[in-house]
């Protein structure tokens, strides 16, 4: 199947990336002026290199205008304790980038009708989805609704980890013989993963439940956190 993929080349894009890696002939990655940018496009790139797949990067600075998440603006991006799950939710609201996965979907749609691809490749999962519901199996089937009629293509989102939390997706990973050692899933813009974000926690934990120590060595240095 002729697919493309959304990728950032944090954990759920790259192990999606790595499922569906016969299938996809680009990937893209986009720049709406997020703290991470350079990272996310360096990690994509290798990630693509690794499985011959072309890289395309599309800029998006409308959003960087219309937004005050923390991704983009000088705010601090939070740092959470995981097992607060109200504080997890006020977090998700800070970091919160409207419509994005929605707009990033219907872009990804005009190129496959323009090219033929018949899938779009999503990291959209389980864990993401208790704060995100851009990441719910629901938003899924209406965006792949929507695109009945606004493609002619009729391309379909595929999600292969969107019943995993990030311990699953690991796990499937380590399965699959998928190269951890490429993720960048850090929020901020410093070189390297802060340890402190959000998405740097749920990184660890998961790692840590799958007793990958030398990795989280490796991603995260000396940090203790």
């Amino acid at each position: 199947m002729k697919s493309i993929i959304l990728l950032s080349g944090g954990l759920d894009s790259l192990v999606s990336c790595g499922l569906k890696k016969n299938d996809i002939e680009l990937a893209i990655t986009f720049d709406y002026g997020q703290k991470s940018v350079r990272k996310e496009i360096n990690a994509s790139k290798k990630i693509c290199n690794y499985y011959g797949i072309k890289h395309k990067v599309i800029k998006l600075d409308l959003l960087k205008e219309i937004t005050s998440t923390a991704l983009v603006s000088d705010d601090d991006v939070p740092c959470v304790n995981l097992d607060d799950e109200e504080t997890c939710k006020n977090s998700a609201k800070s970091v919160w980038v409207p419509n994005r996965n929605g707009l990033f979907l219907n872009i990804a749609a005009a190129y496959c009708d323009s090219f033929g691809y018949k899938e779009i490749i999503i990291g959209a999962n389980a864990e993401e989805a208790k704060t995100f519901p851009d990441n719910t199996s629901e938003f899924i089937a209406r965006i792949n609704k929507t695109f009945e009629y606004s493609t002619l293509v009729k391309p379909i989102i595929v999600a292969p980890l969107i019943n995993f939390d990030k311990n699953g997706i690991v796990k499937t990973a380590k399965e699959n013989n998928i190269p951890l050692t490429l993720v960048q899933s850090c929020y901020n813009s410093d070189d390297g993963h802060c340890g402190q974000c959000e998405s740097c926690k749920r990184l660890k934990r998961a790692l840590a439940e799958n007793e990958c120590f030398d990795l989280i060595k490796e991603i995260f240095g000396n940090d203790e956190n």
